[in-house]
């Protein structure tokens, strides 16, 4: 099992589910032993709500997440060198975060998480997709760090 890193940055297109339900759940996991955040390609929409709705089913709270860009983290004083581990959770987001960082000494890694967007008829269906996505994040997590909600 791996050592918990100091610091993670989780990525993903929007920074509105996948990404910040990563962030939430790394937090209710690991507390203040690992400075966490999330960022998408762009932040040109809203959190979720279903992202929000099964996050709180175990725990975590995002109703107060403000999706921000990988250029934002930058604008606000944070640098991407700055952390051990990004942790890409979509293609595009990967593609970004190797683009930016080539030149850091830091580790980048591609995590095949599941989008639920646009999954599902119904409103059961559709927290069951988020529900899915969101325990392939807890898994992935306790799997490489020791853990458990």
């Amino acid at each position: 099992m791996a050592s918990l890193p100091q610091s993670v940055l989780f990525c993903c297109d929007h920074n509105a589910v996948r990404s910040p339900m990563a962030e939430g759940i790394m937090k209710k996991l690991y507390g203040f032993d690992t400075y966490v955040q999330s960022v998408g390609v762009v932040s040109d929409l809203e959190i979720d709500g279903f992202a929000i709705a099964v996050c709180k089913e175990i725990g975590v709270e995002m109703s107060r997440h403000r999706a921000r860009s990988f250029d934002e983290l930058e604008q606000y004083g944070e640098a991407l060198s700055g952390f051990d581990l990004i942790v890409a959770l979509s293609p595009a987001s990967q593609r970004r975060a190797l683009d930016l960082t080539r030149l850091f000494h830091l580790t980048v890694e591609y995590w095949p998480i599941m989008d639920p967007t646009g999954l599902g008829e119904t409103r059961e269906q559709k927290l069951n997709a988020y529900r899915q996505t969101r325990d392939q994040l807890v898994d992935r997590m306790t799997q490489k760090w020791q853990g458990s909600l």
